[in-house]
Formats: C-alpha cells, structure tokens, sequence
C-alpha cells in the first residue's frame, strides 16, 4: 500500500520499558492517521504484533524486549480508534469503526511500513484478542505472514446466554436507526483498566503487570478507551462468525489462552485449532485473558514458545 508520507510520531518511553532504538512513525491508510513503532533488532526476522481492541503501542515494549532479546525484530501498531491513532466519534472513549476490514488496511499499510524500513524477513504474527481476529483474516487472505501466535484471539465473543439474541437484535437495527455511535449493552465510557481494582481483573493475576498498564492510562489519559459501540459489536460478531466458517490456513500456529479466561468465547477457539493441520493449542493454568502481562514464568514460556515456532519456519 502506497503511503503519502512518513512522519515521526510520539512514543513514551518511559512508560513502555522497551528497548533502546524504537521509531515510531504515523501512518495513513484512507481518511485514518495511525501510529505504528517498531525496531530493527534481531536477524531472525520480524514479529507484528498485533492488539487487541483498547490497547497502544506502549503496552507492547516490554513484549518488544522479549523477542528482540530472542533475536527478532519487532513492529506493532495503534489500530484506528484506539490509542494515539485517529478516533472517528466525538466520543473519544467510544471504541468504534465502520468496517472490520478498515483493518486490514492499517495492517496493509503496517507490513508497507515494515518493508519500507527494511526489516528483516520473515515475517511472523502474533495477534491478541481483537488482533487475533484481524491476524486470523489476513492469514485466510494470503498475507506474507510465515508463522501466527495468538494469545486468547477473538474468534468469538464471551457474553451472558440472555444476551446474545438481544445483542443480534440490537446491532442490527443499530444502523437504520442511527445509534451505532451508542455504547453495547453493559459497557459505558469507562476504561476497564482505570475503573477495576487488581482483585478481581479479568486480564492478569501479576500484580505488577497490572500496575504496568494502569500506569501508562493515569499517565497519558489520551491512550485510555471505553466500551465497543453497537456497530464495532455487531461488525465484531458478524466477522467472528464469518472467520468460523471459513477454512483453516496452511500457516503453522500456536493458539494460547489461560484457564480463567473470561474476555473470549473459548468453543470457537476449540473448534478452529481442532481443525488446523499446522496448529496446536498451547493452555496455561491459572493464567486470565493477557498472557503477555502474567507473570515472569508464563511470560517466557509464552514468549519462548513463540520463537521456537517461528525460528522452525524461517
């Protein structure tokens, strides 16, 4: 994808505890200014890490410390609407998009990006939660990716039984009725992260993971995100169900997840890695919805598991 320019962009870090050498640049795909850093590091290739829904390129430093230390380099990526990227509501808390495959365009322009830097080859994904979505699809269109990491991908979307028909009603009445700028059901302008105490998170039992990404949000205030708006849900939905119908890809992959999962529907998951020929299931016990901000053990066995899968398929 062809880009206008590329213009520095702000990077904090301090609060991202990520190696010495980070550029971070904005990027243009369409009408949305996005923010991408990454470091040329490691000759075994590259690692594109992609986030999940709420997340910035600054919660990702102390991943992008772990594979440069295995020998990658290392890119990730603000998607439109989150982080310092464009946001397209007056509401900037509001997590909205117009379509999932906007998507695929910032991560089209993100693999430009990596090229145009020259960064090593290959290239490898590792996708979380809303990225493991977005991995997921560009995996089925062919995208040069030589191996996939994802880390309790949103494949489907956990929700209370009564809920589901209601949302299907919602979300799709949502557009002709021009509310799809409104908050989903049981979620509001408050950021998760900011509004929950460490007792009781659904994303990490490490407390001082926690600590981590709380500080960065109470920091910069400008990277924080509230709850999907009905359109991403009803977008959200129709692609996870859209990804479950369609066959798996040749690319070998690890999926992971802890055993408390409680952010993703694990039977989609399940299904999807029991027919994935190159794909294995990687479970850790005890561990919630981040894997990459548990603890120092399931840290490294997350991260030493993923550079063994992609030193294997160089």
């Amino acid at each position: 994808m062809k880009q206008e320019s590329v213009e520095t962009a702000p990077f904090h870090v301090d609060l991202a505890d990520a190696p010495k050498g980070v550029h971070c640049h904005w990027l243009k795909p369409g009408a949305a200014r996005i923010r991408v850093a990454w470091w040329k590091a490691g000759k075994k290739g590259t690692v594109f890490l992609l986030p999940g829904r709420t997340e910035c390129v600054e919660k990702y430093g102390r991943a992008a410390s772990d594979f440069v230390a295995r020998g990658f380099s290392f890119i990730t990526i603000d998607w439109r609407g989150q982080g310092l990227a464009d946001r397209p509501l007056a509401d900037r808390r509001a997590g909205h998009v117009g379509d999932f495959s906007e998507y695929q365009q910032d991560l089209e322009a993100m693999l430009a990006e990596a090229d145009r830097a020259g960064l090593p080859k290959p290239y490898f994904m590792v996708g979380h939660s809303m990225g493991g979505a977005i991995g997921l699809r560009a995996l089925m269109r062919g995208l040069p990716f030589a191996a996939a990491v994802f880390s309790a991908p949103m494949w489907g979307i956990s929700m209370a039984a009564w809920l589901r028909p209601v949302a299907a009603v919602i979300t799709a009445v949502a557009g002709p009725l021009r509310v799809g700028g409104r908050y989903a059901p049981t979620t509001s302008q408050e950021c998760y992260v900011l509004a929950s105490e460490f007792e009781g998170n659904v994303l990490t039992t490490d407390r001082e993971m926690w600590a981590y990404m709380r500080h960065q949000l109470e920091t910069v205030p400008e990277l924080t995100l509230g709850g999907p708006t009905l359109t991403w849900l009803g977008l959200a939905l129709r692609e996870c169900a859209a990804l479950m119908a369609a066959p798996a890809p040749k690319v070998p992959a690890i999926c992971a997840f802890g055993t408390q999962e409680k952010v993703i529907d694990l039977p989609p998951v399940h299904l999807r890695m029991a027919g994935w020929a190159n794909g294995q299931l990687d479970l850790y016990p005890g561990a919630e919805h981040e894997i990459m901000m548990e603890s120092p053990s399931v840290r490294n066995r997350f991260f030493d598991r993923a550079a063994s899968l992609f030193e294997a398929s160089r």
